[in-house]
């Protein structure tokens, strides 16, 4: 059985996330944590008629140490939803000065009470707070870089659910058959959908005015929820089912489980410790060490990983969308490395 721990439990995403842990029954224990309504969220969880016992640490005070420490301690998987989210108007590198203090404090928690746990990181801009806690473990000795994650998975279901309308499939169907690369922002996202022949001979049919919509939406698509909001929220509810998504399949590999879908879901990653990663980059990437490829899971971490140039069919005009892509990765990337070497953890 498996302990898992929300950094930012009480918030949007925090807490239908935890929610659907709690029904998955290889989680035994959820450690629950926030600033604010942690134990609270917790109690409400604690009422819902599955064996996974939860608790809530949120500290005392500002000065209080010690509430991380107790939801970290003993932790197979931590998943960081914690952070402000988006407003109107607000892009994901609006987003980085408040974010990237949270994920650096958050994450040198992580390193030094649970150094051996699976980090899944939500909180945005992705692009760049995944740097920072590769940075932030980096300085503390304790790096596994099979063992972090950035969650894009939520532009795969995008991807999945709008390609579905377009060609009148069930989304579902989807998984597994298209993939979405690169980032996870704005045109960082590269969705792949000639993955197959059956799919690239629907996509095929549509029209190129529709395709570029697709990417757009796909691209865009939290701004869409944000301006539906009013300016209330961001994308909750769906991020909460994309981050399960993926930590559902992280649980699975624990269990010894193997994933089902042809192409896995994809990740933003480390490449140049993953076998073969950095020789990918060198020919594919023009050198950069963070991109979403899609992984193969195995006892929580990082077993290998698609190449998605030799297996994915990806078209000439994909490819154009992977240079427009890494040219946004390595400012957010530098943006995130340079943040931690003026820091003191």
């Amino acid at each position: 059985m498996v302990k898992v721990t929300v950094c930012g439990a009480a918030g949007g995403i925090g807490q239908p996330l935890s929610l659907l842990l709690k029904l998955n029954p290889q989680v035994s224990e959820l450690s629950l944590f926030d600033i604010v309504n942690a134990k609270g969220v917790a109690a409400d969880l604690s009422h819902i008629n599955t064996p996974a016992v939860v608790t809530g640490h949120q500290p005392a005070n500002k000065e209080d140490k010690t509430a991380i420490v107790d939801a970290l301690k003993g932790t197979d998987l931590v998943i960081i939803p914690a952070g402000v989210p988006r407003k109107p108007g607000m892009t994901r590198a609006d987003l980085f000065n408040i974010n990237a203090s949270i994920i650096r404090d958050l994450v040198a928690n992580i390193g030094r009470t649970a150094p051996n746990a699976a980090i899944l990181i939500i909180s945005n801009p992705v692009n760049a707070t995944v740097p920072i806690a590769a940075e932030v473990l980096k300085k503390l000795g304790v790096f596994n870089p099979r063992k972090l994650f950035g969650v894009t998975t939520l532009d795969s279901v995008r991807a999945e659910t709008f390609l579905g309308e377009l060609i009148n499939v069930n989304p579902s169907s989807l998984k597994g058959k298209i993939s979405v690369i690169g980032g996870h922002s704005g045109d960082t996202i590269v969705p792949l959908v000639n993955v197959t022949p059956e799919i690239a001979s629907k996509v095929a049919k549509i029209s190129v005015a529709d395709y570029e919509k697709f990417i757009h939406r796909v691209q865009f698509g939290g701004d869409e929820v944000v301006k539906a909001k009013n300016g209330a929220g961001s994308a909750t509810l769906s991020m909460a089912y994309a981050g399960y998504r993926f930590a559902e399949g992280v649980l699975s590999s624990l269990a010894g489980q193997s994933s089902s879908s042809a192409i896995p879901d994809s990740s933003y990653i480390y490449l140049p410790e993953i076998p073969g990663g950095k020789e990918f980059s060198a020919k594919y990437l023009r050198g950069v060490d963070f991109f979403s490829v899609p992984v193969v899971l195995e006892k929580g971490e990082i077993k290998s990983f698609v190449n998605p140039f030799e297996k994915l069919k990806v078209s000439k005009q994909e490819e154009g969308f992977v240079q427009v892509a890494l040219a946004g990765l390595e400012s957010s990337i530098a943006q995130g490395t340079n943040f931690v070497a003026g820091s003191k953890l």
